[in-house]
C-alpha cells in the first residue's frame, strides 16, 4: 500500500506540473522553482512533514521534497548552530542530492554526445 500511495501522490504532483505547463504561460523552469519554493514554505510552516509521512517517496522525491529538505535542514541547523545555521543548514541537508545530480549529469555528458538544438 505504501508503494501505491507514493505512486499516486508523486503522480499527482507531476500531473499538476504538466497541467501548469500545458495550460499556463509559465515556463518549465519557473514551475520547477515554484515547486521548490512551495516545499520550503510548507516545510517551514510545518505542513509538509505530515504530508511526507503519509505519502512517503511520493512527496519526498519530487522537487517539493527538495524544498522541504532545505527548510528542515535550515530549521535543525538554526536550533543547533544559531544564526549561522541559516547559511549552512540547507546545504548540509541536501548535499547528497546535489552531489548525485552533478555527478550523474557529468556522467551523462561524458557518455552521450551533446548536440545543438538547431
Amino acid at each position: 500500500m505504501d508503494y501505491m500511495k507514493a505512486f499516486l501522490i508523486g503522480g499527482l504532483l507531476c500531473l499538476l506540473g504538466q497541467i501548469l505547463i500545458d495550460k499556463t504561460k509559465l515556463t518549465p523552469a519557473r514551475i520547477l522553482v515554484s515547486y521548490v519554493v512551495a516545499g520550503v514554505i510548507l516545510g517551514g510552516l510545518g505542513l509538509y512533514a505530515p504530508f511526507a509521512d503519509f505519502a512517503g517517496a511520493g512527496a519526498t522525491v519530487p522537487l517539493t521534497g527538495f524544498g522541504y529538505t532545505l527548510a528542515k535542514g535550515v530549521k535543525e541547523a538554526v536550533d543547533k548552530d544559531g544564526f549561522l545555521g541559516i547559511l549552512t543548514g540547507g546545504l548540509k541537508a541536501t548535499a547528497g542530492g546535489i552531489t548525485a545530480a552533478v555527478f550523474f549529469g557529468l556522467l551523462a555528458g561524458l557518455i552521450f554526445k551533446p548536440k545543438d538544438k538547431s
